[in-house]
């Protein structure tokens, strides 16, 4: 029972390379080279192990339902020695002969190896002392003995498997939250760069618009002077036509003279608004530099602002992991 017990475990670690902590149909497949079954065969045991049906099989319940599963083998092969006479007093005695010769040293190192114990004890002395104590004192009580020590160490196997199982389940769970971080520092570095964007675009078109607005001030003052000068060449035509005239009266003249004042008061008047509205273009043009750089020490600050926010969420991220 010990080395059935024993086999079992290696074919389940055979079985579970990957170290899942469970053995599927397709897995046990690989068994195929280590027992005289077919794939065929593997599948049938599989499937009278695996009693709820769930398609999977935990450490327990395969080296439970192996083990047993490997005893009727024996027990049949046995059945079929006993029934030839004459072949089973060789083997017993044979076996007794081996039992009998065999050193202690030996027969305790190859119990520990069949039950794993290196894997699980550092300091086998305790064990093996009360062993050869039992089997010099009470050999009556040897095999309880072992049969306990095969107890605790398969409990003890199947906490390792619980616990790879933990583990397994434990890395799952950080990918997946890591997976998460990710995705939420990816959505907030888009947010920030999203927000910026339309922050900039939003007083760009407000500093475009103010910027056509005085230009096209500047253009209507530009076309009103010219006007004005216009206006005024034609009128001293009119002046020198009249004063090429023979028969120029006073009146006429004094009130071309007047028109002609008139119209340089108009002309320096426009002159003067066309002055102040350079000055006003002029300082409109600084108020525009002025605001840009205003806007440039905002998109500053907002950005400074977001990553400052951003830091503060990476570090609360960084305490939630």
């Amino acid at each position: 029972e010990l080395t059935v017990l024993r086999k079992a475990q290696e074919f389940f670690q055979i079985c579970d390379l990957e170290g899942k902590g469970f053995v599927t149909c397709q897995d046990m497949q690989r068994l195929h080279p280590e027992l005289p079954l077919s794939l065929e065969e593997l599948e049938k045991v599989f499937v009278t192990l695996d009693a709820d049906g769930n398609g999977s099989l935990t450490p327990k319940e395969f080296i439970t339902g192996f083990s047993h599963f490997l005893l009727e083998q024996i027990a049949l092969k046995n059945d079929m020695v006993l029934s030839s006479e004459g072949e089973t007093a060789c083997p017993v005695r044979y076996e007794e002969t081996m039992s009998g010769d065999e050193d202690e040293e030996f027969h305790f190192s190859n119990l520990m190896d069949r039950l794993g114990a290196t894997k699980v004890l550092d300091d086998e002395t305790d064990v093996k002392q009360l062993w050869l104590q039992l089997r010099k004192e009470e050999p009556n009580l040897l095999s309880n003995f072992e049969e306990f020590l095969v107890r605790i160490f398969s409990q003890l196997q199947e906490a390792d498997n619980e616990k790879n199982e933990l583990e397994c389940a434990l890395k799952k769970k950080i990918a997946a939250y890591d997976e998460e971080i990710q995705h939420l520092y990816e959505e907030m570095e888009q947010q920030i760069k999203k927000e910026k964007e339309q922050f900039l675009l939003k007083d760009t078109e407000r500093f475009q618009s103010h910027s056509q607005e005085l230009e096209c001030k500047l253009l209507s003052k530009e076309q009103e002077l010219e006007q004005l000068v216009q206006k005024q060449k034609r009128l001293e035509q009119e002046c020198t036509q009249l004063l090429s005239g023979k028969e120029e009266t006073k009146v006429e003249n004094t009130k071309l003279k007047l028109t002609n004042q008139e119209l340089l008061r108009d002309l320096e008047r426009t002159s003067h608004e066309l002055s102040l509205a350079q000055q006003q273009l002029q300082v409109l043009q600084e108020e525009a530099s002025r605001l840009h750089e205003e806007k440039e020490m905002e998109v500053y600050r907002v950005t400074e602002t977001l990553q400052r926010e951003k830091s503060g969420l990476l570090k609360q991220l960084d305490f939630l992991r």
